[in-house]
């Protein structure tokens, strides 16, 4: 039977051919781990700040179901009462929703603000690498 072949030292001395600046790799690495720091932070913010207004929420309603549940002495009690919860839902609502809007807001232009900057430090990064490998083939050049 024939054994394959092992190619694992062709592409080790392949490779050994090209020069590669590890550190262009390792400052592309910590700049995109820190942004992708910086954007979960973002989210999570927005995660907190949502599940804040929804416990509010949560915990007014029920609170205000608690007089929709308690006896009346007039059947007109009743549909008052539930007359009263519902409109004062419809105002908790819209203000909850007012709230839920200002958070994506936030998250929007924060996203965007750091959108640009990972943008501005990234054609900054490969402009520095570019001039890196200009001064680096002009030198090889001479």
């Amino acid at each position: 039977m024939n054994k394959t072949q092992d190619y694992t030292k062709v592409f080790q001395d392949m490779l050994a051919q090209f020069p590669v600046d590890s550190s262009a790799l390792q400052t592309a690495f910590k700049t995109q781990a820190a942004f992708g720091e910086k954007l979960a932070k973002v989210a999570l913010d927005a995660a907190e700040k949502s599940t804040e207004i929804s416990a509010k929420w949560a915990k007014d309603a029920l609170a205000r179901l608690g007089d929709v549940a308690k006896a009346k002495t007039e059947p007109t009690d009743y549909s008052k009462s539930v007359s009263d919860f519902a409109s004062a839902s419809a105002e908790i609502a819209a203000e909850n929703f007012a709230a839920f809007a200002e958070v994506a807001k936030k998250v929007q232009a924060e996203t965007v603000e750091l959108m640009l900057a990972a943008g501005k430090e990234a054609s900054q990064d490969a402009s520095a690498v570019v001039q890196k490998a200009t001064a680096e083939v002009t030198a090889a050049a001479k």
